[in-house]
């Protein structure tokens, strides 16, 4: 069984859905890497203060 073909505007529509679902994606992740950042530099910081 074949995949329903979609039309130029349904396909148009499909892409910038997940383009816009990727984008949060990616949001969510830079969220979480500047998170662990900001964790890992106060670590240091408070090693450093406790020395």
């Amino acid at each position: 069984m074949r995949p329903k073909t979609l039309n130029f505007e349904q396909l148009v529509k499909k892409n910038k859905q997940e383009l816009l679902e990727d984008e949060h994606s990616i949001t969510r992740i830079e969220k979480k890497l500047e998170s662990k950042q900001i964790e890992l530099v106060e670590k240091k910081r408070d090693k450093r203060v406790s020395l």
